[in-house]
């Protein structure tokens, strides 16, 4: 068969920033690339065009969301391919360096490229002897490499270098050879912001600046540098996919929950978390709650702040779409879903509780208060506002006992900063305010320019 572009559907995740792909075989089947446990998108896809998904190639056991491949061996009898260095423990087809897969006039071969992992594989697809793209998963990423300390720090070195030696294989490929990565912009896998979803070994020579590094050891020690902080549940989900996800049998569902059953949850241990804007939270909360806004970064956070080991309960809004708060909780392995707040906040109050709010404040409002920053490293480095105190969203449990009295929280608009604040107010702090806007909105209500550098409170 000839490949056509658009035999090649990319399925992007923007919270998680990463992309599935689903290939269009030409005869009624697809192979899927590195599809999530959340499946909707990949299925009004395959639906779209009469395609029933044939193969389901995992490029390694992912850290930052659930494989989908064990869910569409049962749904659609797929044959999951990975790396037989992989040791899943479920049935799948083992693959080494070299091995082929005949996928019906295409052909997928297995490249051995370790690095974001041991095990990982790239899967270059060719047509006869042609090179149509490679899917480089957490490999070679548009102009980056992906983060090389996923398992652990005392093998972080060691993985960038057989990272190096990956990507001088992969761009060994022929200029014209599309290159389809996993991990995108958005990825705390380290894909830089803003970068294409996708590029071509020929353009990643010129443009990637680690390509540009004269040897090893600077290529070393550049990607190890540009290594930021990922969220927790990371370190949870390889075993995870290497055991298998549990196959789910029905969509999962949020049922109502009474706000009686919602004290009795917090009571025994429970969190709950509102999925509403950050302003509907700040109006008034269930005292204890933490804010998570419902939005694409909303499963990061989750895995990030709260233990998947608890029963969670949930606040939310009249319009809100209960399906994606469950499928991006299930995507990143939180299944103790208790359900939701029937009747909201209004049914918190009827039923003789009470609440608490957060002061919301506009810039021009915010002066006298030590302002905290709570985004990450990189976005503080790049601007911050003078004298602001940084300490990232993932850490502030670690360090609040270092936050001034009375600081008005801050982030880029005000989603993680309210996240913040639930989190200090739940561990006792009082007179907690949350800027509605970010550093811009600050330095130009104050007369003043961002800083640059860090100034961070950790020690």
């Amino acid at each position: 068969m000839g490949f056509a572009d658009d035999h090649l559907i990319p399925l992007v995740d923007e919270g998680l920033g990463n992309s599935a792909y689903l290939v269009d075989l030409g005869d009624g089947r697809a192979l899927a690339m590195d599809a999530s446990r959340d499946l909707r998108a990949l299925r009004a896809a395959a639906g779209r065009r009469g395609l029933r998904v044939a193969f389901a190639a995992d490029t390694h056991l992912h850290a930052d969301f659930l494989s989908g491949a064990v869910q569409l061996g049962h749904d659609t009898g797929a044959t999951v391919l990975a790396s037989a260095a992989g040791r899943r423990a479920f049935p799948y087809h083992a693959l080494a360096d070299g091995d082929e897969v005949d996928l019906g006039g295409l052909t997928l071969r297995a490249l051995s490229t370790p690095g974001h992992t041991d095990e990982h594989l790239s899967f270059l697809l060719l047509d006869g002897g042609r090179e149509l793209g490679v899917f480089t998963g957490g490999s070679l990423i548009v102009n980056s490499a992906a983060r090389t300390d996923l398992l652990g720090p005392e093998r972080t070195e060691e993985l960038a270098r057989a990272q190096y030696q990956s990507l001088l294989r992969l761009t060994a490929l022929p200029d014209e050879t599309a290159v389809w990565p996993t991990h995108g912009a958005g990825s705390f896998c380290s894909a830089p912001p803003g970068a294409e979803r996708t590029t071509t070994i020929g353009a990643q020579k010129r443009a990637n600046p680690l390509l540009a590094a004269p040897d090893e050891d600077t290529f070393v020690a550049q990607l190890v540098a540009s290594l930021g902080t990922y969220p927790a549940y990371f370190d949870r989900l390889g075993e995870i996919n290497r055991r298998g996800p549990a196959v789910l049998t029905a969509h999962p569902v949020l049922p109502g929950l009474s706000a009686q059953e919602v004290r009795a949850l917090m009571a025994e241990g429970g969190n709950v978390v509102d999925v509403r804007p950050a302003a509907d939270y700040a109006g008034g909360h269930i005292p204890g709650s933490v804010s998570i806004p419902l939005r694409g970064q909303f499963a990061s956070w989750l895995g990030w702040l709260l233990p998947d080991t608890t029963p969670l309960a949930f606040v939310t809004g009249g319009d809100q779409d209960l399906s994606e708060i469950v499928w991006q909780a299930y995507k990143i392995g939180y299944e103790r879903l208790a359900g939701r707040l029937a009747g909201g906040m209004n049914a918190w109050l009827a039923a003789g509780n009470t609440q608490a709010t957060t002061a919301f404040l506009t810039a021009d409002r915010a002066s006298g208060r030590p302002y905290v920053d709570v985004r990450q490293e990189a976005e503080f480095a790049a601007g911050h506002v003078p004298g602001a105190v940084h300490i990232e969203l993932g850490a502030l449990n670690q360090y609040a006992a270092n936050l001034p009295a009375g600081p008005v929280v801050a982030c880029g608009h005000g989603e993680r900063a309210m996240t913040a604040a639930s989190l200090l107010e739940r561990a006792g702090h009082r007179d907690i305010a949350v800027l509605d806007g970010g550093p811009d909105d600050y330095t130009a209500a104050h007369g003043q320019r961002l800083a640059e550098g860090t100034k961070d409170t950790r020690s």
